[in-house]
């Protein structure tokens, strides 16, 4: 049975490892970040149509600094939107995709003239949804209501696993965690680890920021999770 390396934050990696179980996979959680929700008040959402959501902690952190639920959520992908569904977010749409595809999706539609839209996010920029929305007449404002802090250290466990050669993959997210897993490696004197995984990428811009001498890198058709699942079927099963 293939074991797999799980690079999302706690919660997020959770629930991931579930869904891996369930299509035959084992799984070591090794989170590159963790999240913190910023301390604050109540957002004032006085003319906001629509609430933007690029990450399921995105989506978090905002359920739990406002009691809000009855806006309408553009979400980056489908995992976004089910965080926002299960958080009683009830008008809700998937982009299916990445920040492109979500500024297409709110370009077709939203209306500028219905007001602003609120983009929750985090400290870090993964992706200018400003920039990806230039082009059109939406007022956009950006909150940062949580961050991701980089992990110090692999975690005792997965690098008991990788020093055993027990683990086959790793799964990417983003250019950040792609660059932290390989400073963890490195910290812990597990560079050359690298050539006995396959890295497992979101997106062409999360394979493009790999230096390390891996095995395999594949990439997944589409910047969703469920296309990086069926990749990861068509590899090992």
């Amino acid at each position: 049975m293939p074991r797999l390396i799980i690079t999302r934050p706690a919660e997020d990696g959770s629930q991931l490892a579930e869904s891996l179980h369930d299509l035959g996979f084992e799984t070591v959680l090794a989170p590159v970040f963790e999240i913190v929700p910023l301390p604050g008040l109540k957002l004032d959402l006085g003319g906001v149509q629509a609430l933007l959501m690029t990450s399921a902690n995105g989506v978090r952190a905002f359920a739990g600094r406002n009691p809000e639920r009855n806006l309408k959520v553009f979400a980056v992908g489908d995992a976004t939107a089910r965080a926002a569904v299960d958080l009683g977010f009830a008008d809700v749409e998937s982009a299916g995709g990445d920040v492109d595809d979500l500024a297409r999706l709110v370009a077709e539609r939203a209306r500028p003239s219905a007001g602003m839209l609120l983009h929750v996010a985090q400290s870090e920029r993964a992706g200018d949804l400003s920039a990806s929305l230039a082009d059109t007449s939406f007022q956009v404002r950006r909150e940062v209501l949580y961050e991701a802090r980089p992990a110090e250290n692999l975690p005792d466990h997965a690098r008991a696993a990788i020093v055993a050669s027990q683990c086959d993959g790793v799964l990417l997210y983003s250019p950040r965690s792609a660059r932290l897993f390989e400073d963890l490696l490195a910290r812990a004197g597990l560079s050359d680890a690298a050539t006995g995984l396959d890295a497992f990428c979101l997106s062409n811009n999360v394979l493009k920021a790999l230096k390390g001498p891996w095995r395999r890198r594949a990439v997944a058709d589409k910047p969703s999770q469920e296309s990086l699942l069926h990749l990861l079927a068509t590899c090992y099963h």
